[in-house]
């Protein structure tokens, strides 16, 4: 990668924006892909950390990047955006997570894509690189896969995007702490510019959930998300999520029903066998899931805790949901949400290690 000698320097093609807190070796494997990217000409990298404990910043230091220390006590990954491509100087602007993997190839063959001026963010596909690292991990990177190529609606976290139409829309919203991307992605749109999904590799990533509750507090900032964002553009005439927040709660609330209606018969029938009923209703719905998607794996048990999961999360989505209306009713300012573990176990690096590169996925 060509590092540019003068960050101030007007001939950069790019600056990579990495936002990380304590990612410790998920960082460094970060870095390291950025090295190895192929380079579209003079880059820049700036590395923003939120108040980091494991030496974050002194990582990227040592990879060549410009470090930003956010202080702040309430530190999004919204703000960590807005500060690295606020310092940039490049016309389009690279971000990523720090937990993140960059496919080499990426960016120097999505450049083309930036030819029609009405095309604001390009990105590409992500996927897992250590699903072997736990059930978890293997079920979540199915939802990475795409179902729709071209035009979208919203990128996530990793994303090719102008500079000048960052500056046009104000960039991410600090306030939000998840669905910060969605609503950018939502205001551009509103202005006539265009998200696009392309059908190559771009990032690996490392979830590292190995718990029910981070898998839960995940999902729950999901739905806290999914509520901020529809209530936001509600009465627009483009609303943005809507739709999904009130499937989610339709969705949560059947499963709901259903599980207090096996316990009613059961106790009005005297029968436990009926208690078995709620099992087999979300069993036939997680199986028919797994044959709709089954485009997606070839690994039928794989398959199977995909459709159970692609269920059982509305529960937790509608939570989230709910703690954003308690919150909004409440005036409460809201709290971070994080699921991750602040270090990654040597036992998760070589699992990582040993997994393939994303460039071969």
């Amino acid at each position: 990668m060509d590092v540019a000698d003068s960050p101030m320097s007007k001939s950069l093609a790019l600056s990579i924006v990495v936002i990380g807190r304590n990612e410790g070796s998920r960082l460094e494997r970060c870095l390291e892909s950025i090295r190895e990217m192929r380079s579209p000409g003079p880059t820049e990298l700036i590395y923003v950390d939120s108040n980091s404990c494991d030496g974050s910043p002194d990582i990227a230091a040592a990879a060549g990047a410009r470090v930003i220390v956010l202080s702040s006590s309430h530190p999004t990954a919204a703000a960590g955006r807005n500060a690295g491509w606020r310092s940039a100087h490049a016309p389009l602007i690279l971000f990523l997570d720090g937990d993140t993997v960059l496919n080499r190839n990426f960016v120097a063959e999505s450049l083309n894509e930036f030819r029609d001026a009405r095309v604001a963010v390009v990105f590409g596909n992500r996927r897992e690189t250590n699903s072997k690292g736990s059930l978890y991990n293997r079920v979540l990177d199915l939802d990475w896969i795409p179902t729709q190529i071209g035009e979208a609606e919203h990128c996530g976290g990793d994303a090719l995007v102008r500079a000048d139409v960052l500056e046009e829309v104000g960039g991410y919203d600090d306030r939000l702490i998840a669905g910060e991307e969605p609503d950018m992605c939502r205001r551009m749109r509103g202005r006539g510019y265009l998200i696009i999904h392309v059908n190559r590799p771009m990032t690996g990533h490392d979830l590292a959930i190995k718990s029910v509750k981070q898998y839960w507090r995940r999902a729950v900032r999901s739905g806290y998300a999914y509520a901020e964002i529809a209530h936001r553009y509600r009465h627009t005439s483009l609303p943005f999520w809507r739709r999904e927040s009130r499937l989610n709660l339709f969705h949560s609330a059947f499963l709901l029903a259903v599980v207090i209606a096996g316990i009613a018969s059961a106790l009005v029938t005297h029968s436990s066998a009926l208690l078995a009923f709620p099992g087999l209703i979300v069993a036939a719905l997680a199986i028919r899931t797994a044959v709709r998607f089954q485009w997606k794996s070839d690994n039928w048990p794989t398959l199977l805790w995909y459709g159970l999961h692609s269920h059982t999360q509305h529960i937790p989505i509608s939570i989230g949901q709910m703690q954003f209306w308690r919150d909004q009713w409440s005036g409460r300012t809201p709290a971070l949400i994080e699921y991750k573990d602040t270090t990654l176990r040597r036992d998760d690096e070589r699992q990582a290690a040993a997994s393939p590169q994303l460039g071969n996925l």
